[in-house]
């Protein structure tokens, strides 16, 4: 396992994603009723494999790949929805969501890189087990929200537009943000292990896993600040 080959993986599977997504995105501004099929199976598909990536690391490098195909599908589709919720009505102009999202995303990756490498946020003990606690906190509330969903309810601070809504999605981009300090702590130590190289595909997956999510949290975020 080195850095470049992790680096190397990571583009591949970041390109596998912008390919996939391009699928959907054309097709849900194309009005094709295949959106939704994709969109549902690939997250299906996505989350399978992305346990089974988790708990057969030496089989990453096919189920990364399947993985980054399928969260493809389903950005594409979200993105789109996204761009086509803000477009002007009396102008028919975009908002521009989905690029400052990304350009956002990209940002906030290489600052958290920089940060990393100048030891200014250090991957501690306590900064992991943080991190897990917060993002279990997050994951109960998601769950219950999309369990009330089903009955025609929500949690409604999460979608909420004003400054509490607001504030929440900040915390959660942040949190999904520091992700990232402990991903390039999983490379920098698989490294100087000698992991084997499958492990490459391992933390490439890791690494687009808090990539996505971050991306979508910034979404959220910016469709809020939008609204309000």
């Amino acid at each position: 396992m080195t850095i470049k080959g992790t680096a190397n993986k990571s583009l591949t599977l970041l390109g596998l994603i912008l390919v996939s997504a391009l699928v959907t995105w054309k097709m849900a501004f194309a009005g094709n009723a295949m959106v939704m099929p994709l969109m549902v199976g690939g997250l299906i598909v996505g989350t399978i494999f992305s346990f089974i990536t988790i708990f057969k690391p030496e089989k990453a490098k096919f189920t990364s790949i399947v993985y980054a195909l399928a969260e493809g599908l389903v950005l594409g589709g979200v993105s789109a929805t996204y761009e086509m919720s803000m477009v002007n009505p009396e102008t028919g102009a975009g908002s521009g969501i989905v690029f400052n999202a990304v350009m956002l995303t990209i940002g906030v990756f290489f600052l958290m890189l920089y940060l990393y490498r100048q030891q200014i946020i250090k991957p501690t003990r306590k900064l992991a087990m943080g991190l897990m606690v917060a993002m279990g906190a997050i994951a109960i509330v998601y769950l219950i929200d999309m369990v009330m969903g089903f009955f025609g309810s929500s949690v409604g601070f999460i979608h909420s537009s004003g400054p509490l809504g607001i504030i929440i999605s900040l915390v959660i981009v942040v949190v999904a943000a520091l992700n990232f300090i402990l991903d390039f702590k999983n490379v920098e130590d698989g490294v100087s292990q000698g992991a084997p190289e499958y492990m490459e595909w391992y933390c490439a997956f890791g690494m687009m896993m808090t990539l996505v999510w971050l991306y979508l949290e910034m979404l959220r975020l910016l469709s809020k600040i939008n609204r309000e």
